[in-house]
């Protein structure tokens, strides 16, 4: 392995260490999902990391594309920031619609008080909008946000990857053209899923039962603000 090679494996790992570290948008939609839908640990860790490969997978194939059809490296950054576009819009959307959804779900959840009279004699009862519903589609969306967030993060974009493609590529060296690619990916992968992890279970050791009612409404608004800082911000 040449020295330059060696130099490019070590940016690469930096680079894919600091990048979703800095990038919230790599780690809150999923924190956020994870305890408004109550995950399991282990489909939190599958979602996480299944988006991750995704969100470095897009990236490894327009390169690659790229590459082959002799792209410059200008052309090809300039369809990374169209995708990027296109995943900030789409977790705006997204979170808008998840909180939507969260407040529909609150106004279903919150406690009525009737009073009747019947032959004489008044009674009262506390009931909710939530058993007036049936809920065969609560469990279809739970089925669906995962999904959501995969193509979402597939269109996501891995800017500082194609530059570190360009070196090897050029020296028709795949051995380290696989070595550069693979170290990112690892480590991109690696890092948000550790900081999803570290988080939610932190989170679970707190007590918010007095927010819960809101956790929809607060993933909602959460992904939202990915899209905005990743649109308007340049986060």
């Amino acid at each position: 392995m040449t020295p330059e090679i060696t130099a490019l494996i070590i940016t690469a790992i930096s680079i894919a260490f600091f990048h979703p570290l800095f990038g919230p948008d790599h780690y809150l939609p999923f924190i956020a999902m994870s305890k408004s839908r109550n995950w399991s640990l282990r489909k939190t860790i599958l979602v996480t990391i299944s988006c991750g490969i995704g969100h470095v997978l897009g990236s490894i194939v327009l390169g690659a594309v790229g590459i082959a059809a002799g792209l410059a490296i200008t052309n090809i950054e300039t369809i990374e920031s169209f995708r990027g576009t296109i995943a900030a819009w789409g977790l705006i959307t997204f979170g808008i619609v998840y909180t939507t959804w969260g407040f529909r779900q609150l106004y279903k959840n919150k406690t009525h008080h009737h009073e009747h009279f019947h032959d004489g004699v008044h009674h009262s009862h506390v009931h909710t909008h939530h058993n007036d519903h049936a809920h065969a589609h609560n469990v279809e969306q739970k089925n669906i946000t995962p999904w959501v967030l995969f193509t979402i993060f597939i269109f996501g974009p891995c800017e500082p990857l194609i530059p570190l493609l360009m070196y090897p590529a050029a020296k028709s060296n795949l051995t380290g053209l696989l070595l550069v690619t693979g170290s990112f990916a690892l480590v991109t992968v690696a890092t948000m899923l550790a900081i999803v992890m570290v988080s939610t279970l932190g989170f679970s050791f707190k007590p918010i039962k007095k927010v819960q009612k809101y956790s929809h409404i607060i993933a909602g608004i959460t992904i939202l603000l990915c899209g905005v800082s990743i649109q308007f911000l340049g986060l």
